[in-house]
């Protein structure tokens, strides 16, 4: 029998432990990226209303976490020292006209890594979400030869588009960064293209406005997922 999996959007302090449990486990013990309960799921976030902490369930126990940040401050990107892949695409213009919110501690417990189920449920809530507040891409860092990465899932089953690099940043790996971003209509137009389930999964349940925001009248496409 699979997995029953549930997303929570975390709201108060039982919410924050739940993740907790999750980032101690792979930001702090397994990565050694932050050591501080405080700088792993800050209780200031929790109750921000521009961040969005999600946290999986699988059959009642932590097992994945992501957090959204709508709006994030792209200054902070300069500091780092971006590297653009295209020189002849004004990303920085692309940046400031469009409504950005930013993918990030997206952490999944080893024992779910073999499935996507778990990293797709967080996708599908963030971008649940993301489309209601009428954002119109994200932008996220992952590092480079990370073993764990979700570099594959982002490009392969997102469709998100490396556009920068970078050496430094918040976290403590020596690994260099990778900045990618997804425009979140072209990335639901692709997906519903190919009638793909992972189309399926990430809009079940869709209210027929979200659907019309992104371009297209509300058809079905196939049978919902069943996880």
């Amino acid at each position: 029998m699979p997995p029953l999996i549930q997303v929570l959007r975390i709201e108060n302090e039982n919410g924050r432990q739940l993740a907790l449990e999750v980032m101690r486990a792979i930001y702090r013990d397994e990565k050694n990226w932050v050591q501080a309960d405080e700088k792993l799921v800050a209780r200031e976030e929790i109750t921000d209303p521009a961040i969005s902490w999600f946290v999986v369930l699988s059959d009642g126990r932590p097992a994945g976490v992501l957090r959204v940040l709508y709006e994030p401050p792209l200054d902070l990107y300069q500091t780092y020292g971006l590297k653009f892949v295209n020189q002849g695409l004004d990303i920085e213009a692309l940046l400031r006209r469009s409504r950005i919110a930013e993918i990030g501690r997206f952490a999944v417990l080893p024992e779910h890594r073999r499935s996507v189920l778990v990293a797709v449920a967080l996708m599908r809530a963030a971008a649940r979400e993301t489309v209601e507040r009428n954002f119109s891409h994200y932008i996220t860092d992952v590092f480079e030869g990370e073993k764990h990465s979700p570099y594959e899932f982002h490009t392969r089953v997102m469709g998100f588009q490396l556009i920068a690099t970078h050496d430094t940043g918040e976290l403590n790996c020596p690994n260099r960064r990778l900045t990618m971003l997804l425009d979140i209509r072209s990335a639901y137009q692709r997906l519903r293209q190919e009638k793909s389930w992972a189309f399926r999964y990430l809009t079940e349940g869709w209210e027929p406005q979200l659907h019309e925001r992104m371009g297209e009248s509300f058809r079905p496409v196939g049978q919902p997922v069943v996880v």
